[in-house]
């Protein structure tokens, strides 16, 4: 399996929560996430990002790993793998499920968030 590159999540001035579209996993266990926020305004705005599972029978969407949230510019990067040593909000030991998605839950007064997320999955 040849490792994957993904745009999970492309925002300009957001201003609202967003859900990422479905990704298609076709094999890799581990996933690194970066966030590059590259500009946040409003009054106390935050932005908490959370990489979801999607289970295949039900279609509902379930938490892997959230960041903390996140009020500065600057760039984030989440883990998830097999064997990685767990840390609140940044690393989950976990292997990474078949579909997927990212998602941005906005906060403060007036936001606008300005960002991108990517994701690369390996073997």
């Amino acid at each position: 399996m040849a490792n994957q590159n993904y745009t999970a999540l492309l925002l300009s001035a957001a201003s609202a929560s967003v859900n990422g579209n479905d990704i298609d996993n076709l094999g890799g266990r581990f996933a690194i996430v970066t966030i590059d926020i590259t500009a946040i305004t409003g009054t106390t705005p935050t932005a908490t990002f959370t990489v979801q599972g999607k289970d295949p029978v039900s279609g509902k969407y379930y938490t892997i790993l959230a960041s903390t949230a996140l009020n500065a510019v600057a760039t984030t990067v989440l883990k998830i793998g097999p064997g990685l040593t767990a840390a609140a909000n940044s690393v989950a030991n976990d292997i990474m499920p078949t579909v997927f998605r990212v998602i941005v839950t906005i906060g403060g007064t007036t936001p606008a968030v300005t960002a991108t997320v990517g994701v690369q999955l390996i073997g």
